[in-house]
Formats: C-alpha cells, sequence, structure tokens
C-alpha cells in the first residue's frame, strides 16, 4: 500500500495563513492534495496538521485528516521526516501498513501528476531508500561570495576564481516538492540528501521557493505563463 502525506503546519508568520491563502483561484494546499490524488499512486492521501482552518479546506479538496498532529511537532524547528514519522506510526497504530510513502509540500503549486508518477517509478528501479525532486544550480556554486562586515565581496572557494565555468562540476538543490521513500526510511529517520536517495532532476523553470510575498507573486506571474504556454498542466 502507498499513502502520500502532506505536512501543513498553521501559524505561518512571513505569508499568513500560507497554506490556505488563494493562489491562482485555489487554496495552495488544495494543488499538492489534486496533484496526488491525479496521480493514482495512493491508497490515502493525507494532511498532517495543527490547525482546524486547513484541515477544513483539506477534507474540502478531498484529503483525508485522521488526526491532528500533536504540539511538540508542530513547532518552527521540526522537520518533514519526523512528521512524516509520525503520520506512519499512526497509521499503523489502526492496523494499516504501507510499504511505500510520499512526503508532499502543502506549497508545491507547480508539482504535476505526471512527475509524481515518473519519480515513484524511478524510486522503485533505482533501489533506494528515497527518490526526491531536485534542479540544477543557474550559476556555479564555486563561484560564490558573501559579504564581509565592510560590505567586500569575499569567494567561498577563491582557488576556483580563474577556473572556466565550463570546467566546474555542475551543483544541484532540493526542488521541495516531495519526497518518496519507503516507509522504514523515514520511520529510522534517514537524511534525504545523501546517497540512500535517488534525485529526480527537473528543469529549473518548474522550481520556486514561496517564502516571502515576493516570492508569491513572483510564483503566480509564473505559474500563469507556463499554464498559458502550454508547459504546466492545468488541475
Amino acid at each position: 500500500m502507498r499513502a502520500a502525506i502532506i505536512p501543513a503546519r498553521g501559524g505561518s508568520k512571513r505569508i499568513p495563513q500560507k497554506n490556505i491563502k488563494i493562489f491562482c483561484g485555489k487554496p495552495m494546499i488544495a494543488w499538492s492534495i489534486e496533484a496526488a490524488l491525479q496521480s493514482g499512486c495512493f491508497d490515502r492521501v493525507i494532511v498532517s496538521t495543527d490547525d482546524t482552518a486547513i484541515a477544513a479546506v483539506a477534507k474540502e479538496y478531498g484529503a483525508e485528516v485522521p488526526f491532528i498532529r500533536p504540539q511538540e511537532l508542530s513547532d518552527d524547528f521540526t522537520g518533514t521526516i519526523p512528521v512524516t514519522k509520525h503520520a506512519i506510526e499512526y497509521l499503523e497504530s489502526q492496523g494499516e501498513t504501507y510499504d511505500d510513502i510520499m512526503c508532499i509540500y502543502a506549497t508545491a503549486p507547480f508539482v504535476q501528476p505526471k512527475i509524481i508518477t515518473e519519480a515513484y517509478e524511478q524510486f522503485k528501479n533505482s533501489q533506494a531508500d528515497y527518490c526526491f525532486t531536485a534542479t540544477n544550480y543557474a550559476a556555479p556554486i564555486q563561484r560564490a561570495f558573501k559579504l564581509t562586515e565592510n560590505k567586500r565581496a569575499k569567494m567561498f572557494n577563491p582557488e576556483q576564481f580563474n577556473t572556466r565555468s565550463q570546467d566546474l562540476e555542475e551543483a544541484y538543490h532540493d526542488a521541495g516538492q516531495f519526497y518518496w521513500g519507503s516507509a522504514d526510511a523515514f520511520k529510522q529517520l534517514k537524511p534525504v540528501l545523501s546517497e540512500v536517495a535517488s534525485p529526480y532532476i527537473l528543469p529549473r523553470y518548474l522550481v520556486q521557493d514561496i517564502d516571502t510575498p515576493d516570492d508569491w507573486i513572483l510564483a503566480e506571474l509564473l505559474y500563469q505563463a507556463l499554464t498559458a504556454n502550454g508547459n504546466l498542466d492545468k488541475q
């Protein structure tokens, strides 16, 4: 059996009510719920939340909310893997055993049902503990620099200053959409960004962090442009 777990904590500070704020016509969390349902991959699609308003919206769009997440797993410092572990163990306490789990973020409006399915196939074929979405950096990370106390530039890797861009190794980062994994991997709290995981590489135009009001505006504009050009399936 397979389940999708969508962590959706209340109390967002930078974007109030972020998980249920309207994004391109729907509550933000609705995009993740509908993508999971439309993929046909899951026996259950479950939202883990501590917030009754989020729970109500989640149910409206077809997800289940079989429990309210405990407060000790709902602070600013609890990661998604412990939250997913809690959901798996709750289901097990109800007599349900799951082999494969997908933890999908509530703020992932660019996630596509087809990508969920393809990533699952990659996960099973790779025999990895996890498969997660990733994309490459737009610029070489070896050329990154920081600002000093007196507002000067200081490279993190100054030895790479004269290396040609094409000779630098390409780097990738977590795209923040979802993590496929075995139930055992989540329960053991295995780290995702490690050699136990197989990254599913997304094009950069499908990746957008949404952490600030400016991010939100950019994400809506990008979503509208991608759907208008046929590069993103409407749900």
